[in-house]
C-alpha cells in the first residue's frame, strides 16, 4: 500500500495540535517547543545523551498525552525531532538503535511501550529498525516523585539483556522519552556493556533538568 493511500485512509496529524495533513509537527507548533540551549548532556553513568527539548510547556503536555495514550502521530512527530538531534549531536557514534523498555506488566496495562514507539519512529528516519536488546524483569515503582538517590536504587537490577548476539561489539543508541537524573539510562547502559556492547550513547525527547555537565 502506497504512502498516498495510507495518508488517505489514515490522515496524518500534527503531533501537538492534531491538525490533519501534517506529518510530524506543523511549523506553528514547532515554534512553540521549548528547545534545549545545549542539546547534549553528559553523565558519568550514561555518557553522552542528545536531548532536543526541555520537559515543560507544550512538550510536557504532549509527552504526557503520548505516555498514557500512545498516539502514533506523537511518536512520529517526536521521533523525527529526536532523530535530527541524535544525528547532529551523536552522528557517527552508533550503528544500532534500541530503547529502554517498560515492564511487561506496564506494557500490558497501556497496550504499548512509549520508548519503543519513539525508537521505531526515529530509526525509520534512517531507513532502519531498532533492535530489542533489553527487557525489564521487575515492575519497579515509577521514577517520578523519587529523589536522585531513590531513583538510582529503584532501577538497580531491573533490566536484563536479550538478543546479546545481535549487539556484540556494537555501538548502541539507547532511546527513552524523558531524562531527569539519568539513572534509568545509566543502568541500561551498564547492562548492555556488560553483555558485550562496545559503547552506548543515548537520546531522549526531553530533559526535566537543564544540566549539561558531567555528574
Amino acid at each position: 500500500m502506497t504512502n498516498a493511500i495510507l495518508d488517505l485512509l489514515f490522515p496524518p496529524k500534527c503531533a501537538i495540535c492534531r491538525r490533519i495533513g501534517v506529518h510530524g509537527v506543523c511549523p506553528a507548533c514547532d515554534r512553540t517547543l521549548p528547545r534545549m540551549d545545549e542539546p547534549l548532556r553528559e553523565g558519568a553513568g550514561y555518557g553522552k545523551c542528545a536531548v532536543p527539548l526541555r520537559y515543560e510547556g507544550v512538550a510536557r503536555q504532549t509527552l504526557l498525552r503520548f505516555k498514557f495514550r500512545g498516539t502514533q502521530s506523537i511518536a512520529e512527530g517526536f521521533g523525527g525531532i529526536l532523530a535530527q538531534c541524535a544525528a547532529e549531536e551523536l552522528g557517527g557514534l552508533f550503528d544500532l538503535v534500541t530503547w529502554a523498555p517498560v515492564s511487561e506488566q506496564r506494557r500490558h496495562r497501556r497496550g504499548f511501550d512509549q520508548a519503543e514507539l519513539l525508537a521505531r519512529s526515529a530509526a525509520a528516519v534512517w531507513d532502519t529498525a531498532p533492535v530489542r536488546t533489553l527487557r525489564k524483569i521487575r515492575d519497579n515503582p515509577p521514577q517520578s516523585g523519587l529523589d536522585a538517590p531513590e531513583r538510582r536504587g529503584n532501577v538497580i537490577g531491573v533490566y536484563a539483556a536479550v538478543n546479546a548476539a545481535r549487539f556484540q561489539n556494537a555501538h548502541i543508541l539507547l532511546i527513552d522519552d524523558i531524562i531527569t537524573t539519568g539513572s534509568t539510562l545509566s543502568e541500561c547502559a551498564r547492562v548492555l556493556k556488560d553483555a558485550g556492547a562496545a559503547d552506548v550513547v543515548c537520546a531522549c525527547v526531553a530533559s526535566a533538568t537543564t544540566q549539561t555537565h558531567k555528574t
